[in-house]
């Protein structure tokens, strides 16, 4: 069989009855020839190995001769490592590995935010970051601060126990015609109404306006305006199949602050009484597709791990190469081994003319050399984890959501690990947990348009709890967020993920709301000159390790 990547490798090795360190399928993958390296290396072992060693391997392959002549990062002696280092700056080893446990946080987002959500390393000074996520939706703890990590190597992980399963890769079928966008919204409505229905005793606007007046009726609705009176009330106009109908929620119901959170386009459910010429329908109650208080999430039978990160931003100047070296080194030890999956949210590489001037603070100017940089960078990641990767708004991919995933010249740039692409947003089901991973450009629009208690950049958790309660990931169309017409709504949540996974905002934050864990992961890149210009002050290299058995979270920082 071909081993063009490590995963290849780690399965031959498996197959022929044998276990093998990491650097030592990484050195067997980087050779020009893997399976005659393989071969070779077998015939010298001692008959009573069974776990092949980087040495092994070394005693038979010239470590020095990788592609572009790059040496290993195991060979001690090379100088630079510019095939697993990049040459961005020298590798720094023992990160700091946060454990523990801490205060608990209310299931439904209530409560103090999570520490690091401001960037913040509170506790000791000693740039600690917090840890560990409790099933109430708390996420806290403490690192070592002393550059420490735990010792020994990783444990290869077994492949016969590994399940991946992705859903999200679309093949985009729009035409910008005027019936495809009719088309999109009008699934948008069927999906999510059969979330309302239950719930509400629904009449079409048709019925309704046949309605006497005092009658009690309920509808669900799209939301097309949002206005207040002058009295102050609040006026909101849904939209069904049939037509629009106006709903008046007054200002002194409990329900009014509901309205803070609407946004345009978004379906929701009212009931209420009729005005006496039942023009107009009185809203007593209001309702959004939302997530059940009841939901109890899937875990794994096994204990195993996932690393949730996002927003690498290769190519920049401000990439954080050091930090993402001390971050693949430590997936390499013993602390790191059931972390056997690596989800990436977006963002891979800085991207060319993402934004004014950006030019100017790019470290590498060509879009397909930063995706064989990004690739590069990858190989530093223990050949037996699974990676799965999806867009965002600085990859090389249409900006209209949903975002396809890359084409298959991107794809073979990024062979080096056989990792997994799909589209933007995706659900990732790994070991039978539903992880929704999306790489978040809505978030601008939600903390935008809704209250700073509802949303912000400092707790980006929050607007991730808000697209979760209206059940679709970027529910406002014709702002910020481009969307694309296709014919089917792919951003509606049907199903509820256990796991809710974005970036984009690079600021960290999570929490549990109605018992799904939120994860916003930071990012890998200090703060550029655009990025002071709009005040945006980053959470830099942080990740966060999710136990798939138990969905509780531990920080890890390595800034």
């Amino acid at each position: 069989m071909p081993l063009e990547t490590p995963v290849h490798v780690a399965n031959e090795l498996a197959s022929r009855g044998y276990n093998a360190e990491p650097e030592a399928v990484t050195l067997l993958a980087s050779t020009p020839d893997p399976a005659g390296a393989l071969d070779r290396t077998l015939e010298t072992v001692p008959d009573d190995v069974i776990v092949l060693t980087a040495d092994h391997v070394k005693e038979v392959v010239d470590t020095r001769s990788r592609s572009g002549g790059s040496p290993t990062r195991t060979d001690p002696k090379s100088s630079p490592d510019t095939s697993a280092h990049p040459p961005d700056g020298p590798p720094s080893r023992d990160p700091s590995v946060s454990t523990g446990t801490g205060d608990s946080e209310p299931s439904d987002g209530g409560g103090a935010a999570a520490v690091e959500t401001g960037g913040s390393r509170s506790g000791t000074g000693d740039g600690s970051a917090t840890g560990s996520a409790a099933g109430d939706g708390s996420a806290t703890g403490s690192a070592a601060g002393d550059g420490s990590a735990a010792g020994g190597g990783r444990t290869p992980a077994d492949p016969a126990q590994q399940s991946v399963a992705v859903e999200g890769d679309i093949q985009s079928t729009g035409t910008g015609e005027y019936s495809d966008f009719v088309a999109v919204f009008r699934d948008r409505y069927e999906k999510l109404s059969k979330q309302l229905r239950g719930r509400v005793n629904h009449r079409p606007t048709d019925a309704i306006e046949s309605m006497p007046g005092n009658s009690e009726a309920a509808m669900v609705g799209m939301v097309s305006d949002i206005r207040s009176t002058a009295s102050g009330h609040w006026l909101v106009e849904l939209e069904d199949t049939n037509g629009t109908f106006p709903c008046l929620v007054m200002k002194d119901r409990d329900i009014a602050d509901l309205v803070n959170e609407l946004l345009l386009d978004e379906v929701i459910a009212v009931d209420g009484t009729l005005a006496d010429d039942g023009g107009i329908l009185f809203v007593d109650s209001l309702y959004f597709p939302e997530i059940p208080r009841t939901y109890e999430p899937s875990t794994a039978d096994r204990e195993v791990e996932a690393a949730l990160i996002s927003d690498v931003h290769v190519g920049s100047q401000e990439f954080e190469a050091d930090a993402w070296h001390r971050f693949t080194d430590w997936l390499h030890t013993a602390d790191a081994d059931r972390v056997e999956y690596l989800l990436v949210a977006g963002d891979m590489v800085e991207g060319v003319g993402v934004y004014p001037n950006q030019d100017e603070e790019l470290d590498i100017v060509d879009i397909y050399e930063q995706y064989e940089r990004f690739s590069e960078y990858l190989k530093e990641v223990p050949g037996d984890m699974e990676i799965i990767m999806i867009p965002g708004n600085h990859d090389a991919v249409r900006l209209a959501e949903p975002q396809p995933a890359f084409d298959e010249e991107l794809r073979d740039i990024m062979t080096a690990h056989d990792a997994r692409i799909s589209g933007n947003p995706s659900t990732v089901t790994v070991e039978g947990v539903d992880v929704l991973m999306y790489h978040g450009v809505s978030l601008d629009e939600v903390i935008a348009e809704l209250p700073d208690e509802k949303a912000s950049y400092d707790e980006p958790h929050k607007p991730m709890y808000q697209l979760l309660k209206k059940r679709h990931v970027a529910p406002q169309f014709g702002g910020q967020t481009r969307l694309a017409p296709e014919e089917e709504d792919y951003l509606v949540m049907e199903s509820v993920p256990d796991i809710f996974h974005t970036g984009h905002v690079h600021k960290l934050g999570y929490g549990k709301y109605h018992n799904v864990l939120a994860i916003n992961s930071g990012c890998w890149q200090a703060q550029t000159d655009f990025q002071k210009s709009v005040n945006i002050d980053p959470d830099v290299a942080f990740a966060p390790i999710v136990s798939l058995d138990t969905l509780d979270l531990r920080i890890h920082d390595f800034e």
